[in-house]
């Protein structure tokens, strides 16, 4: 492990900072202390700070020597709507707001890496520290992207990092191309006639249309694409009916759909749209679909998954880097930067062994043990892509 001298000096800080975020959750473009707290340590590390890009999103600009050279380094700000059960001393005090996904520890590593560059100054150009609200959901990324942060903060490539309590404490993973799925959400509205539950014979049955519907969708995946890619349909909501004796006039369901190419989103749309249309025709019935494109896949570029997979390796050696590993369907709005800018998001390992609650879950909890390593990274992939001039 060689990780920055001045981010180990910074670990007992960092503990301090990532335990009061943590402490304190604030959910998509609600982040208003959690925002005032990122500018103030920005400020107090001689940056330039710019506030209220997607209304909570923070940039940090620092500069150094006389390069135009510039790139961007995200974190997220934003909790979860999970009510914790963690039990740690740390704990949320926003009932029914939690930081499930890791940000606390984002937001902390960032920071940390910005204070530790800010005195070493060790690299020529700009590298501009982009704290994101919102990234649960409500796109905050895309929203930064349409107020103007490529073009307010010039930079070649961007770069964004996860925890990934899935794989060890000391490791990376990345790899060019897709690494996380595309996100989209589908809603089903049939409606058909309603009636007493004894007199079926007399209504048009939406619940018919339901059990139908949720068994043709697996089909798109498993008879329609081609074994080689890959798809998700799930369906997570029906809502219909109030009581045990009548046949609801209509029925919801809702769900999510992941890919990782356009080519296949756009099959699955199009086989849904021809599945409840027809199976509503089978039973006399209307039926609709909405179908809302999210989050696109997150795709990385070629040369920067290069460039971060060397910051990896110069923190934890070259065999802890892995620069294949499987994609995963979670999807993620740094998404909406990668189509803008070349770049890499990473995974940083932080698994405490086979037990270690997941991402999403009420019982997780930021692994400290690996701030600094997500630190270190960071200022050498800085350093790395604007060296100093000799």
């Amino acid at each position: 492990m060689n990780l920055v001298p001045e981010i180990v000096a910074l670990d007992d800080e960092m503990r301090d900072w990532r335990h009061h975020l943590h402490a304190h959750p604030e959910t998509a473009f609600e982040e208003e202390a959690t925002s005032r707290f990122v500018a103030d340590k920005l400020r107090s590390f001689g940056l330039d700070v710019h506030e209220g890009l997607a209304k909570t999103g923070v940039v940090g600009v620092l500069r150094n020597g006389g390069s135009n050279a510039a790139i961007g380094l995200r974190a997220d700000l934003d909790a979860l709507h999970v009510h914790e059960q963690s039990g740690v001393p740390h704990a949320s005090r926003n009932p029914g707001r939690m930081h499930a996904c890791g940000h606390d520890g984002h937001t902390t590593m960032l920071l940390a890496s910005a204070k530790a560059l800010a005195a070493r100054r060790n690299f020529d150009g700009a590298l501009h520290f982009v704290f994101q609200p919102a990234e649960e959901n409500e796109g905050g990324g895309r929203v930064m992207v349409e107020e103007g942060l490529f073009e307010r903060f010039p930079m070649s490539a961007v770069y964004g990092m996860h925890n990934w309590p899935r794989i060890d404490a000391g490791t990376f993973a990345m790899r060019a191309g897709p690494l996380m799925g595309a996100y989209d959400v589908f809603e089903i509205v049939a409606t058909g006639k309603g009636a007493h539950a004894a007199m079926a014979y007399q209504g048009k049955d939406p619940m018919l249309f339901a059990a139908h519907a949720i068994n043709a969708l697996q089909t798109i995946v498993s008879r329609n694409l081609h074994p080689m890619d890959a798809g998700v349909v799930s369906v997570t909501q029906l809502h219909a009916g109030d009581t045990w004796n009548v046949i609801p006039e209509s029925i919801v369901l809702r769900g999510t759909v992941r890919t990782f190419k356009p080519d296949v989103q756009d099959l699955i749309e199009r086989r849904m749209k021809t599945l409840v249309d027809g199976i509503a025709g089978m039973f006399e019935m209307h039926a609709s679909l909405r179908y809302e494109r999210r989050y696109p896949a997150t795709v990385n570029s070629e040369h920067e998954t290069q460039h971060a997979r060397d910051a990896a390796a110069a923190v934890v050696g070259i065999d802890n880097v892995d620069t294949n590993p499987t994609p995963e369907m979670g999807s993620e709005d740094f998404a909406f930067m990668l189509q803008r800018k070349p770049g890499c998001y990473v995974w940083l390992g932080a698994g405490r062994g086979a037990d270690t609650p997941n991402i999403h879950n009420p019982r997780y909890d930021f692994n400290d043990d690996v701030l600094a390593i997500g630190a270190s990274y960071w200022v050498k992939l800085a350093e790395q892509e604007l060296p100093a001039r000799r």
